[in-house]
């Protein structure tokens, strides 16, 4: 069984994998190191891991801790994705290439790797993402916006009497009517910000590329964001995709 790992800035996304047909064993989301060990060892008793790989955007000190405790719980040294130039036939975009998040590059690769053909990769995490691949596997750039939580927690910073709790707000998209109450008019307005972002970058891949690309949404409120692009495809574990492609294990 293979251990792959997501590291984001506010939880770290986990799964279990079978080493022979990378079929999903387990999984979840763990709120720190110590969550994360807990949850895989109970989800699956006595496991025993062949490997162990995982993307990380933490400092590199927490990094190095993360590895040091598998390592100590399950006797695998992890594989840590890094930056590259050119990797399964796509050309990294940006100036310094090293600067680009090992998020969107993994799900870069991911997406191109799924669509065999140009496509737009929309992540809609803590921040909402955008990057276009061409067709000859040129990365194009991208663009990075405050996502559902950024906004969410922006208002509810600044604004005093923006007070609602998560069952709440998960109410109140249901539907994107005007909002009769404060939970709704903000988390509905959220809601549109982020369709209006998706529909946005729709539009220039068309200009790039006509009907000829994939589209792909991946991150936790992709679903929000699916009424906006009805043909893009919801892939959640997109970055896992391109992980296996950064950190393959034969």
């Amino acid at each position: 069984m293979i251990l792959e790992l997501d590291c984001g800035n506010s939880f770290i996304k986990w799964r279990v994998i079978s080493a022979v047909d990378a079929s999903i064993i387990a999984g979840g989301i763990a709120d720190s190191d110590q969550d994360l060990l807990a949850a895989v060892v109970a989800s699956h008793g006595e496991i025993r891991l062949r490997g162990c790989r995982l993307v990380s955007v933490r400092s590199e000190e927490e990094t190095i801790h993360l590895s040091a405790l598998l390592r100590a719980t399950f006797g695998v040294s992890a594989q840590v994705a890094t930056p590259a130039q050119e990797l399964a036939g796509v050309r990294n975009g940006y100036e310094d290439y090293q600067r680009l998040g090992m998020d969107r590059w993994l799900a870069i690769l991911g997406g191109f790797h799924l669509a065999g053909r140009a496509c737009l990769v929309i992540d809609f995490g803590t921040a909402a993402k955008a990057d276009f691949v061409a067709a000859n596997g040129d990365h194009l750039g991208g663009y990075i916006c405050p996502g559902m939580p950024l906004m969410r927690s922006q208002l509810r910073t600044h604004t005093r009497r923006i007070r609602y709790d998560d069952a709440s707000a998960e109410r109140a998209h249901v539907s994107l009517a005007p909002g009769r109450s404060t939970v709704e008019a903000v988390e509905r307005g959220c809601v549109m910000m982020l369709q209006g972002f998706a529909r946005s970058q729709l539009a220039q891949a068309r200009e790039l590329w006509g009907d000829n690309f994939t589209v792909f949404l991946t991150g936790g409120d992709a679903p929000l964001a699916k009424e906006a692009v009805a043909q893009g495809r919801v892939v959640p574990d997109l970055v896992f995709v391109g992980l296996a492609l950064a950190c393959p294990m034969n």
